[in-house]
Order: C-alpha cells, then sequence, then structure tokens
C-alpha cells in the first residue's frame, strides 16, 4: 500500500514540476519580449535626443 501512494506522489510531484518549468518559460519569453521593447524605445528616444542616428554622441576635441 505504501508503494503505490509514493508512486501517486512521485506522479503529483512530475506534474507540478512540468507545470512549473511552463509557467517558467512562459515568463522568460514575456520579459524576452518586454526587454525587446524596451530596447528599440531606448533606441528611439536615444535618437530623437541626441539628433542624429547611429554614432550621434562622438564629440571630437582637440587637445592644447
Amino acid at each position: 500500500m505504501g508503494a503505490v501512494i509514493s508512486c501517486i506522489e512521485s506522479v503529483f510531484g512530475a506534474i507540478g514540476g512540468c507545470i512549473m518549468a511552463v509557467l517558467n518559460a512562459i515568463g522568460s519569453i514575456i520579459m524576452a519580449i518586454i526587454n525587446g521593447i524596451v530596447a528599440v524605445c531606448a533606441g528611439i528616444i536615444n535618437c530623437i535626443t541626441c539628433g542624429k542616428c547611429g554614432s550621434g554622441r562622438r564629440k571630437h576635441t582637440s587637445a592644447v
């Protein structure tokens, strides 16, 4: 009888682990999407604020 209960407990543990893995994957995908949106917005803001796209923040200084 104890072996049956142990087997059932391990099945429920495996199902719980699988559900947690799926939720973790969904969370990672959502985080990747949000990070991509933030990076695009940061690039747009950087382009707007410096007035140039690409390498706009280079300053050429001469040593005196």
